[in-house]
């Protein structure tokens, strides 16, 4: 499932190819996406200008002239930059053609993704009004975490994976960055003390920021805006690693279940 590093490495992508072209058209091949995509945007659309390409957790925002686009990419989506003309592949959804004569092209196999238009602020939509703090913001830091672990009762990495207390922190990256911590991601959320909060933030930001380097993890569909895998996935420690010596201190590393998502984590060197 794409995440916030697959989110920003598709947006840094799309940026030179997108900011201030005008949309010549919406090309829409199937509708039926998470939510269906309005019959009246391509209308809307047409004769826009893309003033900027941002993110807010794992949505993608192209801000126009008027209103702004709110693009997901659900659990095996990708938006690529591509010539126009170019064939269609199976499982491409729509194409949002530019007047340089690209497209962003959006395909998923599962069309968990989504395409949506507001004329108001984005901040205040629905989908992103609640949304915690972002990982790289000043908000998340070491007094922030660990005010909120505080009386939790659920586990570090359901902690950290929570969106409602900090976005886009996904499963890969949770193991991750409790791996650089040194912390168990069993081990319950109030245990966790002030200089261990500041491990798990820097090793929260180190594994994203390491992961974006790389393009992201490609683990099945992910792909991004120029079509290439993310390579991230070579430089994982514990994820995907059940019973491989760990890479710091030769012990094998263990997996779990939690909360029906898999836990990868090393018992020598994670307490």
């Amino acid at each position: 499932m794409p995440e916030l590093p697959e989110v920003e490495t598709t947006r840094r992508g799309l940026a030179p190819h997108a900011k201030k072209r005008r949309i010549v058209a919406l090309a829409v091949y199937e509708p039926r996406l998470r939510w269906p995509i309005a019959r009246e945007l391509a209308g809307a659309l047409a004769g826009r200008r893309i003033e900027r390409v941002g993110r807010r957790a794992k949505y993608l925002l192209l801000q126009l002239d008027a209103g702004t686009l709110l693009l997901h990419l659900g659990m095996s989506g990708n938006l690529r930059v591509v010539p126009a003309a170019t064939a269609r592949l199976k499982h491409d959804h729509f194409d949002l053609v530019l007047d340089s004569g690209v497209a962003l092209r959006f395909n998923d196999p599962r069309r968990f993704g989504s395409l949506l238009y507001t004329a108001g602020d984005p901040r205040e939509h629905p989908l992103l009004k609640h949304l915690a703090p972002e990982p790289f913001a000043r908000g998340f830091d070491a007094q922030y975490l660990f005010r909120i672990s505080r009386r939790r009762r659920v586990s570090l990495k359901q902690l950290i994976m929570n969106s409602h207390l900090v976005v886009g922190v996904g499963n890969i990256y949770a193991s991750e960055a409790l791996f650089r911590a040194r912390l168990r991601p069993t081990r319950r959320a109030a245990s966790l003390t002030h200089a261990e909060a500041a491990r798990l933030v820097r090793a929260v930001r180190t594994v994203l920021s390491l992961a974006i380097r790389a393009g992201g993890t490609t683990l099945r569909d992910y792909l991004g805006a120029d079509g290439a895998p993310g390579y991230f996935r070579q430089r994982l420690y514990v994820y995907e690693r059940k019973g491989k010596a760990c890479r710091r201190c030769g012990t094998p590393v263990r997996a779990l279940t939690q909360g029906q998502r898999s836990t990868y984590f090393c018992p020598g060197c994670q307490k």
